[in-house]
């Protein structure tokens, strides 16, 4: 049988968490804050787990995160996820010039900046630049 992590909260901790909880800014961040608060209430991270969406061994990285980090340690570090195809500071101006030879024809401007860039991306990566 695991270890049972026992977490206690403060008032003004509990309560900066269920403002977290209800009106953070990303979805990742008010699950995490979901997640302190109901082991707080010292339910099981095999309960807990389903209930967000996740697996055990994450509620529990996320409570040892909170315990050395807190509030802010909840928060999803930058760097994280699916890095860009297009940037805006160094392809901007050909993405720019592109569209407004092919203003009628955005399929058009983005084989030619596939050539020209040299970068593989679909016309809803092109759309999304925009």
């Amino acid at each position: 049988m695991s270890r049972l992590i026992i977490l206690t909260l403060t008032d003004d901790e509990r309560t900066a968490l269920e403002t977290g909880f209800r009106h953070g800014t990303s979805h990742a961040f008010r699950t995490h804050c979901r997640m302190i608060l109901l082991k707080a209430d010292r339910l099981p991270s095999r309960q807990i787990a389903p209930q967000v969406g996740c697996g055990m061994m994450s509620v529990n990285g996320w409570v040892k995160r909170y315990q050395q980090e807190g509030l802010a340690g909840l928060q999803t570090k930058p760097g994280r996820g699916r890095k860009t195809i297009l940037d805006a500071q160094t392809d901007l101006e050909q993405v720019r010039t592109a569209v407004q030879n092919h203003r009628q024809k955005i399929s058009r401007a983005k084989v030619e900046l596939t050539q020209d860039l040299g970068k593989e991306f679909s016309l809803q990566t092109l759309k999304r630049f925009l």
